[in-house]
């Protein structure tokens, strides 16, 4: 083999192995979203605030919303286990929420 045949080789191997380290940093785990479920979580949590600022009994000013892999978890404090209960059914009918996690409390 030539020399520019095996400086061509390796260029093309150093570029596939590039292209799958980049490709499985990308992926999801476990612990860790992949960038379009991070995305898509981001888009779950924008609807369901404003899904809940929409809701004229809660005050969305205290309840937080984070999502992880289309689980919703509601945070926060508001008047009644009324509105508990309100904010956690308001959240169930947003697309793409899987689960709801509520940690809200009374005050």
């Amino acid at each position: 083999m030539t020399s520019t045949k095996r400086i061509f080789t390796q260029c093309v191997t150093a570029m596939a192995v590039a292209t799958l380290a980049l490709a499985a940093g990308c992926a999801s785990t476990s612990t860790q979203e992949s960038t379009g479920e991070y995305i898509n979580d981001s888009a779950i949590t924008t609807r369901v605030k404003a899904a809940i600022l929409n809701d004229p009994s809660l005050k969305s000013a205290e309840i937080n919303v984070e999502t992880y892999k289309g689980r919703v978890q509601l945070s926060g404090f508001v008047s009644s286990r009324t509105a508990i209960n309100e904010a956690v059914a308001v959240t169930r009918k947003v697309s793409g929420v899987t689960s709801v996690n509520n940690d809200m409390r009374v005050k």
